[in-house]
């Protein structure tokens, strides 16, 4: 973008005025407000004496009303009815503090709102204290930031850019998402909708849940003039972060829309358009960040509503969120009615965590479940590295849709895209990659065409979804009355708490001679059998040691029993199988295991031909079969490099040796 970097640049050697009095990371707190202020300056200078004019024969109506009718005048959603500008601040550098706040309160209320969440009263002071206030107006006033000069996606391009250096550390996916890898998706987006690019005079509303400064609502509206200039979108956010909050609503403001589609807020915790659908929805969730702060809310909507609120697929782990806003992204989809046959559309960028983390039943497995199962994933497509400015990590596009068309309809599309970039000239941060629009159109043409290939592969929703089956091995146990293994009585804890008590006193020391007592009675009972015999089926053995007890008046409660045999068995593979009291081998929980079966095969058949061969004696226990999902991309474009063989690499170490003493030779003379 013509002279980009040039305006950036200009802007950060302002920011550099700040240094002492500021450390870097807080140069954001100055430079981010004052240039909103000197954008909205330079929109409304050309009717600057007009809306004074003006407010003078309305200052006694109330500011709604006021405000109302001087924005007309300003031609804009806003207006400013101080006197002073950036021009005339410079005019009375004493008293630029007091004139500078004069300036903002003179704003009309949605823009002054704006300004509020920059907290920009206690820059204002600090500054003036430092003598620096003065010459930093003195600098943004010559810079011109009128739309016609800076247009508004280049003047997203500029505050990100900011923020980025002003927030090196930030969160993976925070705040800017590369505006290439944008146009990627809102073509994606719009690839199925021939209406919404053809149909004259159309309105159709964007949202995104992660708006930060709005530049993918930017990039979609400036896409979508292009292609169909009568097309309207009704752009919808909501961000958390007051400083992108701020300018994304300065900048609706400034295309002369609606502030209030805006909104601040946790989207997880506090949704702000609780009773709205919507057409089109594009979003940068956060990566790997926990969702910890609106736990207690998030869990009590799943609990509580279930499928009737945002989370009812199920919870991923704390650590990470995306699935969250995925699910909250779909709760937002236009149902398929007579009214609006059309649905809606998602595009949400991702790292690659959601398509495969949690095992089946898992959260994570769960929300793929609904999502696959439900046929509302139309396609996902893997991104370069090294695209964005703070994180080098690989990135997935996903695309759903809950009104698939015909062919794609059971069927889910991964087009490998990662080897689809440029090198960067010079690197941002991370950012060492980027796409080219050639890159971008041949993305779009493999997606548009549907066809496998190199780049791309077709599956039925069903090839992601697997059974877990648990596979059982039954228990065998010999048992021995041993010196050895009877003194493993004292380690079970059924056994070693007959000697203990919460009595205090007294009665509590004689419960605790009691329990010594009949300890040494059990003992006694066992070695009445001790014949260092070695038992391999455990029904012969419980039943001569219940004699044993009986025959010595002691009563063994089952918890007691199983305590015992536990002590005197040891686990035995020639052993007979032990059973329970229906006659049906118990599992030994050491030789449990499990299988993924994919859902198109038959489980029987499956164990049939890949376990039983191997362990004769095991079963399914289908009680415990679950059914997961798992979207394992790259395996599924992964090319095998067959290793050079051992002659090849002998021929090379040979050769290298050769070299190697030529080299010598001649240094050695």
């Amino acid at each position: 973008m013509k002279n980009f970097q040039e305006k950036v640049s200009f802007i950060w050697t302002i920011a550099e005025i700040l240094r002492g009095p500021y450390k870097k990371e807080e140069y954001g707190k100055v430079v981010l407000p004052i240039a909103v202020l000197r954008r909205f300056d330079c929109v409304l200078e050309e009717t600057k004496e007009e809306v004074l004019s003006q407010y003078e024969k309305f200052k006694h109506l109330p500011q709604e009303s006021r405000d109302e009718i001087l924005n007309r005048v300003a031609k804009q959603n806003f207006s400013n009815v101080s006197k002073y500008d950036f021009t005339k601040l410079l005019n009375d550098s004493d008293n630029i503090a007091d004139n500078l706040r004069d300036y903002i309160n003179g704003f009309s209320k949605s823009a002054r709102d704006i300004i509020e969440y920059f907290d920009f009263e206690k820059q204002i002071e600090k500054m003036d204290r430092n003598n620096l206030l003065y010459l930093v107006v003195k600098r943004f006033s010559e810079i011109d930031l009128h739309p016609e000069t800076v247009s508004n996606v280049e003047m997203g391009y500029i505050f990100e850019e900011l923020i980025r250096r002003f927030s090196e550390h930030g969160e993976a996916g925070d705040h800017y998402t590369p505006r290439e890898v944008i146009r990627l998706m809102v073509s994606l987006l719009f690839i199925e909708d021939a209406e919404v690019l053809t149909k004259p005079g159309i309105t159709q509303t964007l949202y995104d849940c992660c708006a930060g400064t709005g530049g993918m609502g930017s990039v979609a509206q400036e896409y979508l003039k292009e292609l169909n200039p009568s097309a309207h979108f009704e752009f919808f956010g909501q961000e958390f972060n007051e400083e992108s909050y701020a300018i994304c609503k300065a900048d609706i403001l400034i295309k002369g829309e609606e502030a209030k589609n805006i909104a601040f807020g946790n989207t997880l915790s506090q949704d702000a358009f609780p009773q709205m659908k919507f057409d089109y929805m594009i979003t940068n969730p956060p990566y790997g960040v926990e969702w910890k702060p609106v736990e207690n809310a998030v869990k009590e909507e799943h609990e509580n509503k279930g499928f009737q609120g945002r989370f009812g697929a199920g919870l991923p782990r704390i650590s990470d969120g995306q699935l969250l806003f995925l699910q909250h992204l779909v709760s937002k989809m236009k149902p398929i009615t007579p009214e609006n046959p059309k649905g809606s559309r998602i595009a949400i960028i991702m790292n690659g965590s959601p398509l495969f983390t949690g095992d089946a039943g898992s959260g994570e497995s769960e929300i793929r479940r609904y999502l696959i199962e439900n046929d509302l994933v139309e396609a996902i497509v893997a991104m370069p590295d090294q695209l964005f400015y703070n994180t080098g990590i690989s990135t997935y596009v996903w695309i759903l849709t809950n009104n698939k068309d015909p062919l794609r309809k059971g069927k889910i599309q991964l087009v490998n895209g990662a080897s689809f970039y440029q090198k960067m000239k010079k690197s941002l941060g991370n950012k060492r990659n980027e796409l080219s629009p050639e890159h971008i159109d041949e993305i779009v043409r493999i997606y548009g065409s549907f066809k496998e290939g190199e780049h791309c592969k077709l599956f039925d929703n069903e090839d992601f979804g697997y059974r877990k089956i648990t596979i059982e091995r039954p228990l065998r146990l010999n048992f021995q009355i041993s010196e050895e293994r009877v003194k493993e009585l004292y380690n079970q804890t059924a056994f070693s708490n007959l000697a203990t008590t919460r009595k205090k006193g007294q009665a509590g020391l004689d419960e605790i001679e009691a329990g010594k007592k009949l300890q040494q009675q059990i003992i006694d009972a066992l070695y009445s059998l001790k014949d260092n015999k070695l038992y391999k089926n455990r029904e012969t053995f419980t039943k001569l040691i219940k004699k044993a007890f009986k025959d010595h008046d002691l009563t063994i409660p089952a918890p007691l029993m199983k305590a015992i045999l536990a002590a005197l068995s040891e686990k035995d593979d020639t052993a007979d199988i032990c059973r329970d009291s229906k006659g049906n081998p118990e599992p030994d929980t050491d030789l449990r295991d499990t299988e993924n079966v994919p859902l198109k095969e038959n489980i029987h058949e499956y164990f049939e031909r890949e376990v039983k061969p191997h362990v004769p004696d095991a079963w399914i226990d289908e009680s415990k079969t679950k059914i997961g999902y798992e979207i394992p991309f790259t395996r599924h474009f992964y090319q095998y490099t067959p290793l050079r063989s051992s002659d090849e690499i002998l021929s090379e170490i040979k050769e290298l040796e050769a070299n190697i003493l030529d080299k010598l030779k001649k240094v050695l003379g």
